[in-house]
């Protein structure tokens, strides 16, 4: 669930379209929902990344005949006190945690087929 330091609103809203690239062998998995895609493509800590870190987030699927995706916008409170700087508020924290689980392949699941990318887009799901 994400964390609910909204009292000075939300800031640096974001959103990512997460896509499978499959090999030669796959043509992709198919997902019943967005909380099935969410399971299978990011990792436990990269969920909580997202949970704890984010102030609004939506997730949906993105259909595609050859290759499925995930669509997430979020964004970000601040947690308003003096001490705050961007590298420890929320956004700040987002993006240190996000790229410490990506350098350590800690982002994204691997099911040995496919390989996850994700792309920033201008098309927000709130």
């Amino acid at each position: 669930m994400p964390n609910t330091d909204n009292t000075h609103g939300t800031f640096n809203k974001q959103t990512q379209i997460i896509s499978q690239i499959p090999d030669y062998t796959s043509t992709g998995t198919i997902f019943a929902d967005a909380d099935q895609a969410k399971s299978h493509i990011l990792t436990t800590e990269a969920l909580a990344v997202f949970d704890e870190c984010c102030t609004e987030i939506q997730w949906a699927l993105v259909p595609h005949a050859k290759t499925p995706g995930l669509k997430v916008t979020f964004s970000f409170g601040t947690k308003g006190t003096p001490d705050i700087t961007p590298a420890n508020d929320w956004a700040g924290q987002f993006a240190s945690r996000q790229q410490a689980l990506i350098d350590s392949d800690g982002w994204f699941k691997s099911d040995g087929i496919s390989v996850w990318t994700a792309a920033t887009s201008t098309d927000h799901l709130f």
